[in-house]
């Protein structure tokens, strides 16, 4: 068992001990290549989507584990699920009035989910919520992705207000899980759960993102028009890579850590 271990983690130390340009490449490489590879054996690239929404549902069981089993939320941002039920609440409504589907009874779903878990946090668990550790400024993604809305969003026919609120959530999805690696920053020792949990939902934003583009890839960049003129299909697009790249270094050190046999994940300085 040692030996198997022993070239995953001479791979680890030799890519961790490379200079910030080398890493950003192999990060970018990888991805490629696990693009490359999805594309070969997903032939309906539409599973993809589902694959996504299937292990988000995972990560959110394992949620629901910890806080009806262990009986505690310590590690958990309280301030990234009250980001979360932001933005799925306005793209519920967006989906009402524009386009009612599938993704909507899944948003319903997930909203309700989130929202236990908010009260879960402040009222039932509250003597495990680590307040002090959970200090992102919300307002430093709101406000920015606020002003963005505003100023990028969809040329469809709908009425304006109802565009500006689908970008709202687009852009406040991409960047919901910072106070909860703001949370991981700060206490350095992720426990399993909770890393259980993120990891989850790095892979199904990879899987989404991956969905994206293979999807503009496979429409020769028709899908990119279909969805409007201007910045703003770049700004969807860039939004899922966004989303995706935030998670990357979690990710990482959690594959790391599985292979090493550690059941809790201590994060080095700077990483995330």
């Amino acid at each position: 068992m040692k030996g198997g271990k022993r070239p995953i983690q001479a791979v680890a130390t030799w890519a961790r001990r490379q200079p910030p340009k080398i890493k950003v490449f192999l990060a970018v490489a990888s991805a490629m290549a696990a693009l490359v590879f999805l594309r070969m054996i997903v032939h309906d690239h539409d599973n993809l989507f589902a694959a996504a929404e299937a292990v988000h549902a995972l990560g959110i069981s394992v949620l629901i584990y910890k806080l009806t089993k262990e009986k505690t939320c310590a590690g958990l941002s309280l301030k990234s699920q009250e980001l979360t039920a932001l933005f799925l609440a306005v793209r519920l409504y967006c989906s009402f009035v524009m386009e009612f589907d599938i993704h909507t009874l899944l948003d319903s779903a997930t909203l309700v989910t989130t929202l236990w878990v908010i009260y879960m946090i402040r009222f039932n668990l509250k003597s495990s919520y680590m307040e002090d550790k959970d200090n992102f400024k919300i307002y430093y993604v709101v406000i920015p992705c606020a002003v963005l809305s505003f100023l990028i969003h969809p040329t469809t026919q709908h009425h304006v207000l109802n565009r500006i609120f689908w970008a709202f959530c687009v852009y406040l999805e991409a960047v919901s899980v910072l106070p909860q690696l703001r949370v991981m920053q700060n206490t350095k020792i992720v426990e399993p759960f909770t890393a259980h949990y993120v990891f989850a939902l790095g892979v199904a934003r990879f899987l989404s993102c991956a969905h994206w583009l293979l999807q503009v890839l496979d429409t020769r960049g028709r899908l990119l028009t279909a969805l409007g003129y201007g910045l703003w299909p770049s700004m969807v697009l860039l939004s899922e890579i966004v989303q995706t790249f935030i998670l990357a270094d979690f990710c990482y050190y959690y594959v790391k850590s599985i292979f090493g046999g550690q059941l809790v994940l201590r994060l080095p300085s700077g990483v995330v």
